[in-house]
């Protein structure tokens, strides 16, 4: 049995249950799985887990600066595990904006962290414009305008793809039995 830790970044909580639906696919095949939420600080027992998974929201365009900050503080222990980082972005619910290359948002991260992880995955996120504060939603709405997404105010949609997230959830359990070189 591997113990696996899933860390995580959420604004507005999709993020958040995209983490949790993580680590109940890998805990109903048999493994270990603790959830962190990086706004806690709470502290990490590194040497208990075989793999870590990083997952961060972009809003506006960008990860809040606490990912960065913990990144930066926690390269060498992220680097020694197995690991993968998964972003979660609503542009994401084009096809092709999932393929690494293709999205703006992770080849950011990718540029700006100082630790490259060894897998990446990008996520659909969720449009939920009656919960987030107003200025968010105007903002997010004109955005979308531009892009042609959805700009109804009363509009909820989620774009992931919960079957996918199950076969991550698995595929990061398999890096659980990689031995890190």
């Amino acid at each position: 049995m591997a113990n696996i830790l899933v860390l995580y970044y959420s604004r507005g909580g999709h993020t958040a249950h995209i983490s949790r639906a993580i680590s109940e696919q890998i805990q109903s095949k048999g493994d270990h799985c603790d959830v962190v939420n990086l706004q806690d600080k709470a502290p990490i027992e590194w040497a208990k887990y075989q793999a870590v998974a990083l997952g961060a929201c972009v809003l506006y365009g960008s990860y809040h600066k606490s990912v960065f900050e913990f990144v930066r503080e926690n390269q060498q222990h992220l680097s020694q595990l197995p690991n993968s980082f998964f972003c979660v972005n609503v542009v994401a619910r084009n096809p092709e904006k999932r393929i690494p290359e293709n999205n703006k948002y992770l080849q950011k991260f990718l540029t700006l962290s100082a630790w490259q992880p060894q897998d990446v995955k990008i996520i659909a996120g969720k449009v939920d414009y009656p919960s987030w504060p107003w200025y968010d939603s105007l903002m997010i709405r004109l955005i979308m305008k531009m892009t042609d997404g959805p700009t109804d105010p009363t509009a909820i949609i989620d774009y992931t793809d919960w079957n996918d997230v199950k076969v991550y959830a698995d595929h990061i359990a398999k890096l659980a039995t990689v031995v890190p070189a």
